[in-house]
């Protein structure tokens, strides 16, 4: 299931450097047959104090996401992940401090942006089972057939979970969402670009994108005055697209959920009717 090794992506990684004034090019005219594509990616600027290179904030994520695509960027992505089917485990800590052990299963049909992509999320609970769907503009919820209105908390979960994930990064330019640099830092030794990436609906997500490998290390948000923290670990290719199959998301410092992705396959069939319901 997993391509490539840490070779080839460190060569990868090397080579959209070198690249990255032309990367916008490339994307354009890949998708030119689709629909239109912003203007190309503009040439490096030099730092007026010392001469040196600066990326912007869309070239930055643009190399990003050619590495996410393993040299194939946005189309690639479109082409393999047009559906996704997605096993893993969770172990959850509430807001009453109950810890609940979860199995679930998330299919998702892509859309031509995030706000359309169809998701469904089932989840399995030591003594209950039900599912979370998003068509399109709706959300609700699903038990033995029937729909009903999930609660304030695990809808917010839920939609966290996909406009403030890394797709929130990925798909910027699809979801038009606004794109800027807010410097650089260094966590842990590792140094890392700060992009901050919001949408038409105003959720700010501030993304930690590694210098060294382009991949996105941390995402901050915050809501309601509690500050969350998603990061990420074990990158790796699957089916030529690049995935972190483990991650922790903290709330103002304190660890609620850890997620360990089992199997994940692309362009499977996914039926239409998972995200309908029966009533």
């Amino acid at each position: 299931m997993f391509l490539r090794s840490n070779i080839v992506l460190s060569t990868a990684v090397v080579i959209v450097f070198l690249a990255v004034p032309f990367l916008g090019q490339a994307d354009t005219e890949k998708k030119a047959d689709a629909k239109p594509s912003p203007s190309p990616t503009p040439a490096l600027a030099l730092n007026s104090k010392d001469g040196t290179k600066v990326f912007t904030a869309e070239q930055i994520a643009d190399s990003a996401i050619f590495i996410y695509g393993f040299g194939g960027g946005r189309t690639l992505l479109d082409q393999i992940r047009k559906t996704t089917t997605e096993r893993g485990k969770s172990v959850r800590t509430n807001a009453d401090g109950k810890v609940e052990n979860i199995s679930y299963t998330r299919y998702i049909l892509r859309g031509p942006s995030l706000a359309k992509d169809k998701i469904r999320l089932d989840q399995e609970f030591p003594n209950a089972r039900y599912s979370l769907v998003k068509n399109e503009d709706e959300l609700f919820g699903v038990v033995n057939n029937t729909k009903f209105v999930p609660s304030d908390e695990a809808a917010k979960r839920f939609e966290d979970s996909i406009f403030h994930g890394i797709e929130a990064l990925l798909r910027f330019k699809e979801d038009e969402s606004k794109i800027e640099l807010s410097g650089r830092e260094k966590i842990m030794g590792v140094d890392l670009y700060v992009i901050d990436v919001t949408d038409k609906k105003d959720r700010k997500t501030r993304f930690y994108v590694s210098v060294k490998s382009l991949r996105i290390m941390q995402l901050d948000y915050e809501f309601g005055g509690v500050k969350y923290k998603r990061k990420f670990y074990n990158h790796n290719y699957a089916q030529g697209t690049l995935v972190p199959f483990r991650s922790t998301l903290t709330a103002n410092g304190k660890v609620i959920e850890e997620t360990e992705i089992g199997t994940v396959t692309f362009g499977q069939k996914v039926e239409e009717d998972l995200f309908k319901s029966a009533n």
